[in-house]
Order: C-alpha cells, then sequence, then structure tokens
C-alpha cells in the first residue's frame, strides 16, 4: 500500500502545483491520474497550445507549461499512479482514507486532494449524421499539433475560447481557415474576439456566423463541409480538416458516488480552503464549483496554495503552521 501526506487525484496543472505548495510545509504528495503522463488536459489535448494568462508568461505553450511544473516539483519527489482511475474510497479505523483504483492499487493518507479537472470527459460532437464516418479521416474534435494542419484547408465549428485560440493560430499555418459560428456573437475572450474579426476583415481568414455545419461529403476522406446560413442557405465548401470546437462532456466517473456533494457534475466547496462536505477531502480545479468560480489555471493554483495550509492543520494537528517566503528562505531552507 503506498502511504502519503496528501493523496491528488489527478495530475493536471492544479494538481502538480499542489505538490510544490505542499513541498514547501515539508507534506509528501502522491498522485493518481487516468491519463499515462502527467499534465492532464494540457498534454492529452493541445501540449502546443499557447496560454496566455499565466502570470510572468507573457505567453507558454501547454506542453512547457507542464515540463516547468514538473521541474518546480522534482525537489519534492512526488509519486505517481499514472494510467489508473481513482475507483474507491473508504476510511479506516485511523481515520486515514484508502483510495483504491480500477486495478487494485491501494493509496493511503490523511488528506485527499481532488484536482481531478474536469474528470473524465469526452468532446461534444456537433449532430451531423455521419460525422463518425470521417472521424481521423478529416474531422478531428481536438488538436495536439497546429503542424499537422500546414497548408491545408481547415473549418473550424464554434464560438469559445477554444475555436478562437486555434483559428488565430491556425491562421498562421494552414493554407485557408473558416470560422463558423451559430450566431453574430461569441462566448470566448473578448481579446480574441476583436482578433479574430481583424482576422476576417483583413482577409487572413473566412468568418461565416449565423451558421451551421450540417453535413460532410467525401468518399473516404473528407473532402468539402455543407454549411447551412441563414442569409444565404447551403453553401459547400472545400476543405482538408473540419475541427469543431464546442467543448467537453464532463462526467465525474467513480468520484460522483463517494458521498461528495455534487452541483452541475462539479463538487462543491467552503471557498475559505477549498473543503468538501467530508472532513479531509478537497476538491481544487475546474472540479470544483462555488459562487463566483471561473474556471482558469491560475485560479486553481490560489484553491491548491489555501487547500495546502488547511491540509497541514489535519496531518499535524499538535504543530504550529510558520510559513516562511520562499524569497527569504530559498527551497532548500524551508
Amino acid at each position: 500500500m503506498i502511504q502519503t501526506d496528501i493523496l491528488i487525484i489527478g495530475a493536471g496543472p492544479t494538481g502538480l502545483f499542489a505538490v510544490f505548495e505542499a513541498g514547501l510545509l515539508k507534506l509528501k504528495c502522491h498522485l493518481i491520474d487516468s491519463l499515462a503522463q502527467p499534465g492532464g488536459q494540457l498534454t492529452e489535448i493541445y501540449p502546443k497550445k499557447p496560454i496566455y494568462d499565466i502570470p510572468g508568461y507573457p505567453t507558454v505553450d501547454a506542453g512547457e507549461l507542464v515540463n516547468n511544473l514538473m521541474e518546480q516539483i522534482a525537489p519534492f519527489k512526488p509519486g505517481f499512479t499514472l494510467g489508473e482511475r481513482a475507483e474507491t474510497i473508504e476510511r479506516d479505523t485511523d481515520g486515514n482514507f484508502i483510495v483504491t483504483t480500477n486495478k487494485g492499487t491501494s493509496h493511503k493518507a490523511p488528506v485527499v486532494a481532488i484536482a481531478g479537472g474536469l474528470g473524465s470527459f469526452e468532446p461534444r460532437k456537433p449532430p451531423i449524421p455521419n460525422i463518425a464516418d470521417y472521424e481521423d479521416n478529416g474531422v478531428y474534435y481536438m488538436i495536439k499539433d497546429p503542424e499537422q494542419f500546414r497548408g491545408q484547408k481547415v473549418v473550424v465549428a464554434g464560438g469559445g475560447d477554444s475555436a478562437l485560440d486555434w483559428t488565430i493560430i491556425l491562421a498562421e499555418i494552414a493554407e485557408q481557415v473558416t470560422l463558423v459560428h451559430r450566431r453574430e456573437g461569441f462566448r470566448g475572450a473578448l481579446d480574441s474576439v476583436s482578433k479574430v474579426k481583424a482576422l476576417s476583415e483583413s482577409g487572413q481568414i473566412k468568418l461565416i456566423t449565423s451558421a451551421q455545419v450540417v453535413g460532410l461529403v467525401g468518399e473516404q476522406q473528407l473532402e468539402k463541409v455543407v454549411i447551412n446560413q441563414k442569409t444565404e442557405g447551403a453553401i459547400h465548401l472545400e476543405t482538408d480538416s473540419f475541427i469543431p470546437l464546442f467543448g467537453l462532456l464532463p462526467k465525474l466517473g467513480p468520484i460522483g458516488d463517494w458521498g461528495l456533494e455534487i452541483e452541475n457534475n462539479a463538487i462543491r466547496v467552503n471557498t475559505f480552503d477549498y473543503s468538501t462536505n467530508i472532513e479531509g477531502i478537497f476538491a481544487i480545479g475546474d472540479i470544483n464549483t462555488y459562487p463566483g468560480k471561473l474556471k482558469l489555471i491560475l485560479c486553481g493554483f490560489h484553491e491548491a496554495t489555501l487547500m495546502c495550509q488547511s491540509a497541514y492543520k489535519i496531518i499535524h494537528p499538535d504543530k504550529k503552521l510558520s510559513f516562511k517566503y520562499t524569497t527569504v528562505t530559498g527551497i532548500d531552507g524551508l
């Protein structure tokens, strides 16, 4: 059985940063993740996607951010159980949690921090009858490497941050980019909306609003998309790749059966320290919910920091917590 101070469910950016904050308090961490490598969605879905809202980094690729986090936590020697899903949880007679994975690996800790991002997830697929026929043959629900689309004619569908961000990135790579959105307005960041509109006005991309992709055409490989626009009717557009980016369908999976208070497929927490309704279990990052919640990586970092302060008091109830700034002592001095 693997024993640790804080057992972290999820090895995405929030879970990884929690290791650093715990390490500053001399707490050991072990992480469980169903993916085969650390990084969560950043590694699995868009490792090459630039991220713009990490303090101190005007821009940083998702994969690079994960590498930096791994380097940052290396001095604290965290353990990892990868490629396994946290399945069951129970409490022993000493009050510790026993978490067992789907492959039978058992873990013991006085504190559990759920940092599972969106939980298990699958892409939201548009209701196009034959879309499954072209999956990986012209239809892609996520972008791991934008270079895959160099020199191609690409159609992106969606109106959120992912659709806008990838449209901006692909405009520099693909031969032709068309963004299709069912409404005139967009849900994404205002800066991204402005950039997309500027690209459209300069002719670098084609923007089609009040429209939806309703059909796909091609023998074995995608050749055309059929776009239904309110003002012009059906448009047949030649394309090499169709990328519908409508977000992910989150599923809590087995964690949903752990007795936690759930609201809209997320775990309700107390914003004092992001504790759940079960003492000793915390939820940080995109998997939690509270009034004013923002699903941003930097918010997850903040939540992990406060969580570790309360975790210390659970693990060492008789000790006084004395936190020192790393700028004064350095990591080696803590």
